[in-house]
């Protein structure tokens, strides 16, 4: 999924004002209520919607989230008026990176041609902890179309030690040497 320039700047924006704050936790918990929110398609079209009045619209957002915190609901109530709603995941998901950051985690997404055992796991996730100086949890994937080795991408950074990819370079280097 392509992240919006606008989505990374409000995920900034909320992780800034729940650090300020000194509940990032509780930020996180009140981005998922607000994204299952939106999810529901009758939900999400009434706050899309031109027709509704913004004070109905607020009642749905208190009604539907009554736990959730003043500046999360301020976030909602933005992304209402700027017409951002369909955001929220791509919020939540930039909000989620910059805690884990914050916290010293990092979340890899591993694929293998066959899964790993959970030994096999636990090694990658060392080794890639090494490379980012974080720790680091995978997400393991499985296609049998890389042959062997694995593709590791954290954040914008991929790792490709597919076999696949080996061999297309050595096909490359052998075709250009005759």
């Amino acid at each position: 999924m392509r992240t919006e320039a606008a989505a990374k700047r409000y995920a900034q924006a909320a992780f800034a004002v729940a650090l300020e704050g000194g509940d990032p936790e509780r930020w996180s918990g009140d981005l998922d209520a607000i994204v299952e929110l939106v999810a529901q398609p009758q939900a999400a079209a009434l706050l899309e919607s031109d027709k509704v009045p913004s004070a109905q619209k607020d009642d749905l957002l208190r009604a539907a989230l009554p736990d959730v915190g003043v500046g999360a609901m301020n976030l909602a109530r933005l992304l209402i008026v700027k017409r951002r709603v369909s955001l929220a995941e791509q919020i939540r998901q930039g909000f989620r990176d910059l805690l884990d950051d914050h916290k010293g985690l990092a979340r890899a997404s591993v694929t293998t041609a066959i899964p790993l055992t959970d030994e096999q796991a636990k090694e990658i996730a060392a080794k890639l902890s090494g490379f980012t100086g974080k720790q680091v949890t995978i997400e393991p994937s499985v296609n049998p179309d890389i042959l062997g080795g694995l593709i590791a991408r954290i954040g914008d950074t991929l790792i490709d030690g597919s076999t696949r990819s080996r061999l297309l370079a050595l096909k490359k280097e052998l075709q250009g040497a005759g």
